[in-house]
């Protein structure tokens, strides 16, 4: 026998399903929305006839935005789309780490071991350097990319004792562990570590035990000579335009950049991120927990990973600049949002690293503000000027050229502008100083990756 329902329960029941499709509506109104913002910036950073980017935005396991901008190859004419193949430079470091940690839970190895456990004759002139020294820059080596006779020898395929010769014997930076400094020296030798662990190449282990199993299948260690169907042609910007990037041997990135792969693959492997397939989850955390110094200061750096806090928000991410291609990849794992721009142009601007902010800062809701400059008197200017002492070798001088403040850092000088009477900026780039009363006793060089540097006044 039927009974039928009553008015009162069905009025109920399409009340409740109204709400439902409202609140879809409103949903996918929102997305909308989302997306026509991300694809407008991405459109005003990159022209159509220009070297591109490639896009992706995830938010709990589910695409939100998915695209290519300009193009993957001038000379054919060819536009970006998001399945291509871009260098990702030194977002080829949290695979490196990764590798180490998958090694360490097999028993291969320990974070703690002596740097001469792998290279017996390696001069560490007196200092204990860990593995997990190298695997946070604090190891005080000196980074080979950083020495002027490395400059001429990009085409030269180097074994690996040829390269760790470049910089085993030079001077350290620091005692281990006192600073931080970005090294790929550090990470080249966690390539070489994991061939003498594993018994694999580093190309081998990274492909065999991570790509494949996660389905990263269009994810490789870069060969120049290998045939890589989907890979994209690197650029440079010349005086009259763009020309095509200067060859390297990818024999000399190895471990600290030599890898690439698409947007596609990448939010694979940040999905992978939060399960267990590789690691367990304990083993996972410590790459994302900042360093701490022998003083105590902690750094903005895990294993292969800066750790930041934007709005409350913990953020994890990774940039890359190699020959031809400028990455970045975001990561806000209590929001599950993941947010990769990958570019083939090695210029830096438009900024990937500032692309990807200011996505996710869109997904969660809080878009950046950009900072507003004021105006300062000149006589408060005037309080700035002097040298600073960043080390012990390096100074930086703030110099007055009528109402703004310049500042020169090495062979760098640039104009950076009060938001505040103490903060002032340079893009996203921020400079503070400490005073008392009107007396000005320090600069602060904030950083987004290692530390923030004080360097005191002295003249």
């Amino acid at each position: 026998m039927m009974v039928k329902k009553s008015s009162g329960c069905q009025l109920f029941l399409i009340g409740v399903l109204l709400i439902g499709l409202f609140t879809l509506k409103v949903e996918a109104q929102q997305s909308a929305n989302l997306q026509s913002e991300i694809d407008q910036l991405m459109v005003s950073k990159f022209k159509a006839d220009e070297p591109g980017a490639t896009v992706i935005v995830v938010k709990d396991g589910k695409v939100l935005f998915r695209k290519g901008y300009g193009l993957a190859n001038i000379e054919l004419n060819i536009p970006a789309q998001p399945d291509m193949i871009f260098r990702i430079g030194s977002i080829t470091k949290q695979f490196t780490a990764v590798a180490i940690l998958m090694l360490e839970e097999q028993g291969k190895l320990s974070l703690t071991d002596d740097l001469t456990k792998y290279f017996p004759d390696y001069p560490t002139q007196g200092k204990k350097i860990t593995v997990e020294h190298l695997l946070n820059h604090t190891s005080g080596i000196k980074s080979y990319t950083a020495l002027p006779e490395w400059l001429p020898q990009w085409r030269k395929d180097f074994k690996d004792e040829e390269l760790i010769a470049l910089f085993k014997d030079k001077p350290m930076d620091f005692a281990p562990g006192a600073s931080w400094n970005y090294n790929n020296s550090a990470f080249f030798l966690l390539g070489v570590i994991i061939e003498k662990a594993s018994g694999l190449s580093y190309a081998d282990f990274i492909e065999q035990k991570i790509f494949q199993p996660l389905g990263m299948k269009n994810s490789f260690y870069d060969r120049t000579d290998r045939i890589i169907r989907g890979r994209v042609s690197g650029y440079s910007r010349g005086s009259k335009g763009f020309v095509n990037a200067a060859y390297l041997s990818m024999t000399q990135p190895g471990a600290a950049g030599a890898l690439m792969s698409t947007v596609d693959d990448l939010a694979i492997w940040d999905a992978a991120l939060y399960t267990d397939k590789l690691l367990k989850p304990d083993t996972l955390k410590k790459a994302w927990m900042p360093s701490k110094l022998t003083d105590g200061r902690l750094t903005h750096y895990g294993y292969g990973w800066a750790i930041n806090d934007y709005e409350g928000h913990q953020m994890i991410s990774h940039g890359g600049g190699i020959n031809g291609f400028v990455t970045h990849v975001r990561r806000l794992p209590i929001d599950k949002v993941f947010v990769s721009v990958l570019t083939n142009r090695d210029t830096g601007n438009p900024n990937p690293e500032e692309l990807t902010l200011k996505i996710a800062a869109m997904v969660i809701g809080k878009p950046v503000k950009d900072y507003t400059p004021i105006t300062l008197a000149e006589n408060v200017l005037d309080q700035y000027v002097g040298v600073y002492q960043v080390s012990e070798k390096e100074k930086a001088t703030i110099a007055r050229e009528g109402n703004k403040l310049t500042l020169m850092f090495g062979p760098q000088k640039i104009q950076i502008s009060p938001v505040s009477e103490k903060l002032f900026v340079f893009n996203r780039n921020r400079f503070s100083f400490i005073k008392e009363g009107n007396q000005v006793k320090a600069l602060i060089l904030h950083s987004d990756y290692g530390i923030d540097q004080e360097a005191k006044k002295i003249q």
